[in-house]
């Protein structure tokens, strides 16, 4: 919760602080060398100590690595922090943001089973709802995000509320706590192992650093570790988090039977990049709050969409269940007289000169896009008008640079 009595800059000092020594020490310990990084572990196979070592290994009757693609040292201490950072019973760490999404989903979903989420989200997840999963027998309604849509779209077969807050790349917010409720009330038939629908949130914008889904009663978080998490765009990886038996369920199908698995060096740079993340997410949303406020004052700018400003329709909301307002904003351009929104936001992207031109997010560096002719042209235009996403929208992933220099930056791409 965002508290009003604190200023946001203190507000975000206060989270900071919290998860800071988790961010360093979770999952860590010298090893037997003393050495204070967790060892890189390539080994595909491990020794066993005899032929009944062996046995009960294969049994899961003894804590013995066994064969990389069913779990490594390295990924393990990743594991742990990433647990300890989202206050989690256990993690899994997988290939790709993709892997963990489509892993909760096959993991979680049969033949007839329905899918409730929201219009505005990440367009590959959109894609992977839309047309992979109907070849499976698995259909999907899109709503608006609000929990009067989830309920109306559940139906007797709907096996997972599945939310995505704040979504990409409108910053739209979603009320985890009333999806919960909704999945709590029996909405549904379709029980599985809970008697109830399942609560699968994506919580890539946010990040752990600014919401804390499980603790609002999600049952499962998934995150592109390849953003935020990792931060410096040098390694793609994702992860599963929640409860042990769900979570476990999910890396059986998606890591030990699909390989989606991620390499021990990736999870190595993923638990590197985690020891700074308080740090860097500290000055990205405060960055990002500061860049929201100056755009929405800007001549040239229609509507600028971020949580930290008054007029955005999910503020009082993401007060609420957020601890900050995240590091994303996204802003849409006044059309020319004459022109076209689409062919000004090309060229203000073309006149950055300190922020990126670039996909992704997440990175120490701030990256703009144009989803609609990228990240989202997947998207038929049809599902892009009614998820808010225009021809004029620009989304800035903030990072670490001044925030000075990048106000003067895009005051001169805009200019």
């Amino acid at each position: 919760m965002i508290d009003p009595s604190l200023s946001y800059v203190e507000q975000l000092r206060r989270r900071a602080d919290a998860i800071a020594s988790l961010c360093v020490h979770g999952g860590e310990a010298p090893d037997q060398d003393g050495a204070l990084d967790p060892p890189i572990v390539l080994s595909s196979a491990f020794a066993f100590t005899s032929a009944s070592h062996a046995a009960r290994a294969f049994q899961g009757e003894d804590d013995a690595w066994i064969y990389g693609r069913w779990g490594n040292p390295t990924v393990d201490a990743l594991e742990t922090k990433l647990a300890a950072i989202e206050g989690a019973e256990t993690a899994c760490a997988t290939a790709s943001g993709m892997a963990a999404i489509a892993g909760v989903l096959l993991a979680s979903c049969e033949v007839g089973d329905h899918v409730v989420a929201p219009r505005s989200m990440y367009a590959e997840s959109a894609r992977l709802l839309r047309e992979r999963m109907p070849k499976l027998g698995i259909t999907t309604t899109f709503v608006d995000g609000t929990p009067e849509a989830y309920a109306a779209a559940v139906t007797e077969r709907t096996r997972i509320l599945y939310v995505e807050t704040p979504s990409n790349p409108t910053l739209g917010v979603v009320d985890i706590g009333a999806v919960v409720e909704l999945a709590r009330s029996g909405a549904g038939s379709k029980a599985g192992s809970l008697g109830r629908p399942l609560v699968v949130v994506d919580g890539t914008f946010a990040t752990p650093f600014a919401q804390s889904p499980l603790a609002l009663g999600a049952d499962l978080v998934v995150h592109s570790m390849t953003k935020g998490i990792s931060g410096h765009g040098d390694v793609i990886g994702g992860a599963v988090m929640g409860d042990r038996a769900l979570v476990d369920a999910a890396r059986e199908l998606v890591v030990k039977g699909f390989g989606g698995v991620l390499s021990p060096l990736s999870a190595w740079l993923v638990a590197r990049g985690l020891r700074t993340f308080a740090l860097r997410q500290e000055r990205a949303c405060a960055t990002a709050a500061s860049l929201a406020a100056h755009l929405a004052a800007h001549p040239r700018v229609a509507v600028v969409h971020h949580p930290s400003l008054a007029t955005h329709p999910g503020h009082a909301l993401a007060r609420r269940q957020m601890h900050a307002y995240g590091a994303l904003l996204s802003f849409e351009l006044l059309a020319p007289p004459g022109g076209d929104a689409l062919d000004r936001g090309r060229k203000v992207l073309e006149a950055l000169r300190v922020a990126t031109h670039a996909v992704s997010l997440g990175d120490v560096r701030t990256l703009v896009v144009h989803p609609a002719s990228t990240t989202h042209s997947t998207m038929p235009a049809e599902t892009r008008r009614l998820a808010g996403i225009t021809d004029g929208l620009l989304r800035i992933s903030c990072g670490i640079e001044s925030e000075a220099d990048l106000i003067a930056d895009l005051d001169h791409a805009l200019g």
